[in-house]
């Protein structure tokens, strides 16, 4: 079977079980933010050996909560990069695992990005006005490596 065949059958025979993620180190908790807008950071999916994560919108937000780097789209790139790397790293994954992200900008002309494959660009009112970048990231990799690629 192919890993695609593979996945169909953990998801058609296997319990799934889901639960928030969340990394302290690097960004706070969604739930805290002011109602109506607490979230979940992600979430992670864990169907027959397969895991999918789904990470929310993620900014140039510290540990504290606080917006960082206003005014500098290069830094707060950076900064949303280590969050969801943060976000990966807790979960036992990298950016290798990255099946699709959707790319959130204030300004889509001011920043001249090119699009890259299975991502998706979009010009948004995004939660806080000083926020120049918000990405959400899916992710899957398999827990049990041992059995990837066998026929």
């Amino acid at each position: 079977m192919n890993a695609f065949a593979d996945i169909l059958e953990a998801i058609a025979h296997a319990p799934i079980e889901k639960r928030a993620i969340t990394n302290h180190g690097v960004l706070n908790e969604a739930y805290a933010y002011a109602k109506p807008s607490s979230f979940s950071r992600g979430m992670r999916i864990d169907i027959g050996g397969v895991v999918i994560l789904l990470i929310s919108g993620t900014a140039s937000i510290d540990e504290n909560g606080v917006s960082v780097h206003i005014g500098d789209f290069s830094a707060q790139l950076r900064r949303t990069f280590d969050n969801i790397t943060g976000l990966l790293e807790a979960e036992g994954c990298t950016w290798h695992d990255i099946v699709r992200t959707s790319c959130y900008l204030r300004d889509i002309k001011e920043q001249g990005l090119d699009p890259l494959p299975a991502s998706t660009g979009i010009q948004a009112h995004l939660c806080r006005p000083e926020l120049l970048i918000e990405i959400e990231a899916i992710a899957m990799f398999r827990t049990d490596k041992g059995s990837a690629g066998k026929e």
